[in-house]
């Protein structure tokens, strides 16, 4: 007898064996990421973490984060490469837990589908196992969802959310800035997990496929667009530990792009001409803006442009953290002073995402390709 005949879920396309083996696909790869402090295994239905270490701090303050990676999704399934997704994951929620010096605990990830196909949950799966081992946080547990009808057999989207923890009198932020600390640019992998929907019109108008080569990468344009989201999370806690308190606020430039998310980690009162002749975007963004007949000043507010964040620290400790930051793999530069007082001329942006902070201006021109 066909076993869905006498399973009325099978029959309406949710097949629950195919959720048991996915589990046991990705069982190995998770447990890699348990810290000592993880409690119980895989399959749960919650995740325990041990807290007691809190009892040695202060006054400890847990930090959260949950997001997404977008239709960047799109791409993965159009290609049938699922195995970098992950890491995008953990980039886009553990990066945010470190913008207030928290280092993360745990995290959770949501999987939902059209049709549970092991192997391809198993490789998400294991990319957000790897970038959680690689900044130091354990996956406690995760759901994966299979919604027939609502979503295609090939379709499915990711979610996640996580945990850290960090002392009240450590927390980074806008209060710490003063006018004269310098604004360092942390160098991105690539598009990261922003502006996707803008990448995909652009290549679509353009008749451009994914699977086409791309000469000026040398690679397919997919392998271009899935290069993974670089991980911030544990050079900047580094770094945090190293300067203690002259590393002031951080930003993770996402949505919103450069200026906006940089507004947002600075003071009210304070402003930053953020100087684009200081590097050159990497030539992605210049082969997408061509393609789509766009001014790469107008793409600011969407795409990261090679800044994955930004750090303000003070003045005599810039060299410092650009050397430890170089040495950790991730190339570092100033582009830009806090300063304070009446506004110059020019387009500013206050401020985003409902904080009222400080004020950022793009200036200049960016260098030549392959300037910086």
């Amino acid at each position: 007898m066909d076993s869905s005949s006498a399973n009325p879920y099978a029959q309406a396309g949710v097949d629950t064996a195919a959720g048991d083996l996915a589990v046991e696909l990705m069982k190995s790869a998770v447990q890699r990421t348990h810290a000592p402090e993880v409690v119980g295994g895989v399959g749960g239905f919650a995740g325990l973490y041990d807290a007691s270490f809190l009892t040695s701090f202060r006054r400890p303050l847990l930090a959260t984060s949950t997001d997404g990676v977008g239709t960047k999704v799109a791409i993965a399934q159009a290609v049938d490469i699922h195995d970098t997704i992950g890491r995008d994951l953990v980039g886009m929620v553990v990066d945010d837990i470190v913008v207030v010096g928290a280092r993360p605990l745990f995290m959770t990830d949501y999987i939902a589908c059209g049709k549970v196909v092991p192997s391809r949950i198993a490789d998400i799966v294991r990319g957000i196992a790897e970038g959680c081992a690689e900044t130091g946080t354990s996956l406690v547990g995760g759901e994966t969802a299979e919604h027939p009808g609502l979503l295609g057999p090939d379709d499915y989207d990711v979610a996640g959310a996580a945990t850290g923890a960090v002392e009240a009198d450590r927390v980074l932020g806008a209060d710490r800035v003063r006018p004269g600390d310098v604004v360092l640019a942390l160098e991105s992998s690539g598009l990261h997990s922003n502006g996707f929907s803008l990448v995909r019109h652009i290549l679509s108008s353009a008749g451009v496929a994914y699977t086409d080569h791309a000469p000026e990468f040398g690679s397919s344009w997919a392998e271009q667009l899935l290069t993974p989201t670089r991980l911030y999370t544990t050079p900047l806690l580094r770094l945090a530990d190293s300067l203690g308190e002259q590393l002031h606020s951080l930003s993770h430039v996402t949505g919103g792009g450069l200026a906006a998310n940089l507004a947002r980690v600075l003071p009210v009162g304070t402003w930053v001409d953020v100087d684009r002749s200081t590097w050159s975007p990497p030539p992605v963004f210049r082969v997408l803006a061509d393609l789509g007949g766009l001014d790469l000043h107008a793409a600011e507010g969407t795409w990261n442009l090679g800044i994955g964040f930004f750090a303000v620290v003070a003045p005599e400790a810039a060299a410092d953290a650009i050397a430890q930051l170089g040495a950790a793999g991730i190339p570092t530069w100033q582009v830009g002073t806090v300063a304070d007082g009446a506004l110059p001329g020019g387009d500013f942006e206050q401020g985003a995402k409902g904080v009222d902070g400080g004020a950022v201006r793009l200036v200049s021109d960016y260098a030549e390709s392959g300037a910086n």
